[in-house]
């Protein structure tokens, strides 16, 4: 397994305050009102769907963090800057603040450590700047392309279109994002032991193609709904090898002349 480049996050040289005189995630807002949320349905099914299956083998569950369509604050030097992924995951912090408290927004600052990856759903409005085609304008925050690569250096930027079922994986190498081109729709993340691939498949009733993590035998890792469906089916079958063990027992009974009680 290769090692995963730490993402601990190293504040400015420059930095004038004190840790303690830091804006935390109590400070800065949460929400935007002029901001709209969730652009369709689709925002909101596929980041369950990701969250459901994304069970990296080294990482216990508590040291996981997922956020959804959650504010990233990543620039002490303007702490109201944030950017919005459609999803991202952190390894190696406890799923709640401090072990106990749901997040308001990730920040940087307080967190210390980056996410290990995003996912950008595409959609119209935001095409162009999730795709890095667009400049920084002056006096105006970095594009997402530059936070995701130049600031943060997230390790890996994931980008799917639901429209066309393109899926677009880069890899943070030597100060860049480099393209991974799937393989059968499919790429391996070796540093957490999982792959993200296009699935067909039923979820919340829709049939359709889906982002989706699998586990180094090729096989889509399941949801908690599939798992229960499979212990359900394996405990169906175990009932019937027991009753079929029985029927064979009271007939071998039955030739030698016993009745089976």
């Amino acid at each position: 397994m290769l090692p995963i480049r730490s993402n601990k996050w190293i504040p400015p040289a420059d930095l004038p305050l004190s840790k303690a005189q830091l804006p935390t995630m109590y400070d800065l807002p949460s929400e935007d009102p002029e901001e709209p949320g969730w652009p369709d349905d689709f925002h909101y099914y596929q980041p369950q769907l990701l969250r459901e299956t994304f069970c990296p083998p080294d990482y216990p569950p508590e040291q996981i963090y997922i956020a959804t369509d959650l504010n990233l604050y990543y620039d002490l030097h303007h702490s109201t800057w944030y950017k919005r992924p459609d999803w991202f995951a952190v390894l190696g912090v406890p799923r709640f603040y401090e072990g106990r408290e749901l997040r308001y927004s990730y920040v940087i600052w307080q967190e210390e450590v980056a996410p290990f990856l995003v996912v950008e759903l595409l959609s119209e409005g935001t095409e162009s700047e999730d795709l890095g085609q667009t400049m920084r304008e002056v006096k105006q925050p970095p594009t997402k392309w530059q936070v995701y690569e130049q600031i943060l250096q997230i390790p890996y930027y994931i980008i799917f279109s639901r429209i066309s079922n393109e899926l677009q994986v880069f890899h943070w190498q030597a100060g860049h994002y480099q393209a991974l081109p799937p393989q059968a729709d499919r790429v391996w993340l070796p540093e957490i032991q999982l792959g993200i691939g296009l699935w067909l498949g039923n979820y919340q009733g829709l049939e359709r193609q889906w982002l989706r993590w699998y586990d180094g035998q090729l096989q889509w890792l399941p949801t908690p709904v599939e798992r229960e469906q499979q212990r359900t089916q394996q405990e169906h079958q175990r009932a019937e090898q027991e009753h079929q063990r029985a029927e064979q027992l009271a007939a071998q009974l039955r030739a030698l002349g016993i009745e089976p009680k």
